[in-house]
């Protein structure tokens, strides 16, 4: 199980082993993980509260995922309150607009816009049942999240925020319509059928935060496309972008506005060779062999591609902290998105 936590975090935080001692530091705060007499014995290191509920959370629901059908036990010095999550919010959608043939936005009304601001983007949005009053999960005393089932399940997935208007207290979210035979997408149905007036939940921020650098290059396809959006949008003036975005044609092309000086590629699937594949990964690791070990690198595209990716970074000694590698998808016909 040690040895699972350090491979998964890898991807999330610093992760320092040494024999039976792991360390983890993450934007939460630092978990030191020891193995004794069979036993994982973590102490959290948090600047706040929140924090502290957040690494807490994250770290039960991956030892329980790793466990899997093993029998075990997880008890923490202080009890967990049973209270609604503290990142809990509930929003109102008041738009909905097509930005590009397969790029839909939703617009939600959100009480306090303020932890969404130059932060971190990723939220998980929670969607209820048709019909239903809203039943929001809760701690469990384990500190793993009791989610609602039964008729009172909510379809969750992750998305970015695209933008947050603070005088509307609106926040934008762009739900890309995967066209691809045989993949369920349950989070673009949400955003092609919802209405204004639709309650919904979102979870966060948490990961995926704004990149601060003199030079970024940017890479990923329309799941990364919301996410690329915004950074250029929001970087310091004079920074310099680089970015290679991958769509199907050149409608699904986005006007990018920005302070920084953006220079933009955009790939068409459409125009590609037959049988060509991994055409973006290829993009990604030509641009990283250009660029000096320091620049930072931020890349999300499919599964297989970002881990590709992510081997490249690792073989040339590339500085952890100047890197942002995410898979956003997986190419799989079973899939659901």
């Amino acid at each position: 199980m040690l040895e699972e936590i350090c491979k998964h975090f890898v991807e999330h935080a610093e992760v320092l082993r040494n024999a039976n001692h792991a360390m983890l530091k993450s934007s939460f705060g630092t978990a030191s993980i020891r193995l004794q007499d069979r036993k994982l014995l973590i102490d959290l290191n948090c600047r706040s509260e929140h924090g502290l509920q957040m690494f807490r959370t994250s770290l039960a629901e991956h030892l329980f995922y790793f466990a899997g059908e093993t029998d075990f036990d997880l008890e923490w010095s202080q009890p967990v309150s049973a209270a609604l999550l503290p990142n809990l919010h509930e929003v109102t959608v008041t738009g909905v607009e097509d930005v590009t043939p397969h790029m839909r936005r939703v617009k939600v009304r959100c009480a306090d816009v303020g932890p969404f601001i130059g932060g971190d983007m990723h939220v998980r949005i929670l969607v209820l049942p048709k019909g239903r009053q809203p039943v929001w999960p809760r701690y469990r005393e384990n500190g793993r999240i009791a989610w609602p089932d039964g008729e009172d399940e909510l379809l969750v997935r992750a998305y970015t925020i695209r933008a947050v208007d603070v005088e509307r207290e609106e926040l934008w979210i762009d739900f890309f319509q995967h066209p691809m035979p045989g993949v369920t997408t349950p989070g673009a149905d949400f955003a092609s059928n919802c209405q204004i007036g639709d309650r919904l939940g979102l979870l966060g921020p948490g990961s995926g935060g704004l990149p601060v650098s003199s030079r970024i290059p940017l890479v990923g396809d329309e799941s990364a496309l919301p996410a690329i959006a915004r950074i250029i949008a929001e970087v310091a003036p004079g920074t310099q972008i680089e970015a290679i975005i991958e769509v199907e044609d050149s409608r699904e092309e986005q006007s990018l506005s920005t302070e920084g000086t953006l220079k933009v590629r955009w790939l068409h699937r459409k125009a590609y060779a037959p049988g060509a594949q991994h055409v973006l990964a290829q993009q990604a690791k030509a641009a990283i062999i250009a660029s000096s070990p320091h620049t930072f690198v931020w890349v999300a595209c499919e599964k297989e591609e970002a881990r590709s990716v992510r081997s490249l970074l690792k073989s040339r000694k590339h500085d952890k902290k100047s890197m942002y590698v995410a898979w956003y998808w997986e190419r799989d016909a079973g899939q659901s998105v």
